[in-house]
């Protein structure tokens, strides 16, 4: 007997393959047949018509920081809600563990640390999560059978680093003895599932007390070291950052992400490849990388997002604006003093000499603030701005839009909420994206879910991208999106028997209207321990989504259920060589 039966669906499977009508049996959490309309005899526990709803595979997010939110929030929201069934996590050198068991400060060091680089709520991680363990296997322990969804992790460089040097993981490098040590511990936690390795030596990555981060001092040697190391293992990874990834990469960054995945012999996957016609140059550097590296016997993977993620900014919280060069040292003061600074017009015009420098990077694009919109204000004299673009409010008081976007979050003691609106958003940088993503080594994803949670909702990309290309730009077809959110980060990180709906397969499924499938306005929620706030947006069209053959959401309402498992190397991932 199955225990669901779908029928009627019209069945997209991952592949790429047209789209079919067919009736979906699920039995013992695994897709148990796949047969045409009217054709399955066998009785099932319950069933229900899907006729004209699309069934898909899950989708797989490959880059989220979920570590912590899984603690209080097994559902992974929003992710869940948007069709994911499966979450790659521990990105970026950061990770909760492991912890070293004489040194319980580490832990607080571990938490001001993912508050500050990943931009998640420091309470919410003080009181949401039990941090009960300390090595990575105790950690992985702590979240089986207690989730909703798949969950695989890489281990954190910065974690390895601090466990065996403590402080002097910070400035310092191990001696001979300490890397034997490190190179022990990681072996050990890619023994107890780990995924892989993942580092960052990116310039905008400090820990909470504002010193780069531990992995950023780590030497090319250290790196190649560990990297070997994954090699060893079945069904691992490695992904890494490094500054030229919100730009360009330099020379010697190239040589080393070639060297990291050619020695490991396995998959490297970077983000973020930031798309834009304004700067054509940027897309074919970033892949120099990924063609040296095949011809080098290694693989590396760029990370692209196919929407536009919603963000949300101030002058008064850690933002991205922080991050431009030299605007730290200025959104770093104390309120008042950041006030008066940014009332100086010459403090102003050299700020926008930085953000506008080739320096900036990436950042570049949110240096027009003429084209800001105004969000959420907190004083009478700020009445009636909301949602109205700097530059007309700049025109009408004869001001520059940056002068006139100072006083606006003066008024509110930079509470103001700002929504940079994106210079990227035109047909031309549209066809790069299109074109960019037929590459073999370019893959969608960067949602960065559960991290920067009050300033950006990247979750929601799966609906929108859907949604975009049934009704709006239709870059790529309904067959083609579904496999490029399923089937390619699936073989990507060699899940076993996910991401197709085919028969045998775990039945991770997303059933969807065509006509609606959609996200939802992202908006500002408190509902994390602590009464934290975070961005939410509602998923539109999903009408249910199962998690190994059980109903985790219908209606984008949770079930109840936890049926998620924690994806461990080796044992539910297979090996992708480059070889």
């Amino acid at each position: 007997m199955f225990d669901h039966l779908i029928k009627g669906a019209t069945v997209v499977d991952g592949t790429g393959a047209p789209a079919r009508v067919a009736d979906v049996g699920i039995r013992d959490g695994r897709i148990a047949v796949i047969a045409e309309p009217g054709t399955v005899t066998e009785q099932a526990r319950t069933s229900e018509d899907a006729s004209g709803l699309v069934l898909a595979p899950g989708f797989v997010d490959p880059h989220t920081h979920y570590d912590a939110q899984l603690f209080w929030d097994p559902y992974a929201t929003p992710s869940l809600n948007h069709g994911v069934t499966t979450v790659a996590g521990g990105n970026c050198g950061f990770t909760l563990a492991p912890l070293h068991p004489d040194r319980p400060d580490d832990a607080d060091y571990t938490r001001r640390m993912m508050s500050k680089v990943e931009g998640m709520s420091l309470v919410a991680l003080e009181e949401g999560a039990p941090w009960t363990w300390n090595s990575f296997g105790e950690y992985l322990d702590a979240l089986d059978g207690r989730i909703a969804v798949n969950a695989g992790f890489m281990v954190g460089h910065c974690a390895l680093r601090r466990y065996v040097m403590g402080a002097d993981a910070v400035g310092g490098q191990p001696s001979e003895q300490q890397m034997r040590e490190m190179l022990d511990l990681f072996h050990a936690a890619m023994d107890a599932g780990a995924w892989g390795l993942s580092t960052t030596q990116s310039s905008t990555h400090s820990d909470g007390d504002g010193e780069p981060v531990a992995s950023r001092h780590a030497l090319p040697a250290e790196l190649i070291a560990l990297s070997r190391a994954v090699g060893e293992h079945e069904g691992t990874q490695i992904e890494a950052i490094v500054a030229g990834c919100l730009d360009q990469f330099s020379d010697d960054e190239i040589d080393l992400f070639v060297e990291m995945s050619a020695v490991a012999g396995r998959p490297l996957n970077w983000n973020v490849l930031t798309i834009d016609a304004a700067v054509p140059e940027r897309v074919p550097r970033q892949l120099v990388a990924s063609e040296r590296a095949r011809k080098s016997g290694g693989r590396v993977v760029a990370l692209t997002m196919p929407i536009l993620t919603p963000m949300n900014m101030s002058l008064g919280t850690f933002c991205a604006l922080n991050l431009i060069p030299g605007w730290g040292d200025v959104l770093g003061l104390p309120v008042d003093e950041r006030i008066e600074k940014l009332r100086d017009p010459e403090v102003r015009a050299g700020m926008l000499r930085r953000a506008d420098s080739k320096e900036a990077g990436v950042f570049r694009r949110l240096a027009d603030f003429g084209r800001y919109v105004i969000g959420d204000t907190y004083s009478e004299a700020n009445e009636g701005l909301t949602g109205r673009v700097v530059r007309d409010i700049a025109a009408e008081r004869g001001q520059e839009p940056f002068e006139c976007l100072v006083e606006i979050c003066a008024n509110d003691r930079l509470r103001t909420v700002l929504w940079p609106m994106p210079t990227d958003n035109d047909p031309d940088s549209w066809t790069l994206r299109a074109e960019t993503w037929q590459h073999e080594d370019v893959m969608l994803g960067g949602s960065d879910a559960g991290a920067h949670l009050d300033r950006m909702c990247g979750a929601p990309y799966t609906t929108r991208f859907i949604g975009d290309c049934l009704r709006g730009r239709r870059l790529v077809s309904l067959e083609q999106a579904v496999k490029m959110l399923t089937d390619d980060p699936a073989q990507l990180f060699g899940l076993r028997e996910r991401g197709r709906v085919q028969e045998g397969f775990h039945a991770d499924l997303v059933l969807f209207d065509p006509e609606a499938i959609d996200a939802g306005k992202a908006t500002l929620v408190h509902d994390l321990p602590g009464d934290s706030p975070r961005l939410d947006s509602r998923a539109i069209g999903i009408t249910a989504v199962w998690v190994n053959g059980v109903e985790a959401i219908r209606d984008d309402v949770v079930s109840g259920a936890v049926p998620g498992k924690v994806l461990r190397s080796g044992q539910d991932t297979r090996t992708v060589s480059t070889k």
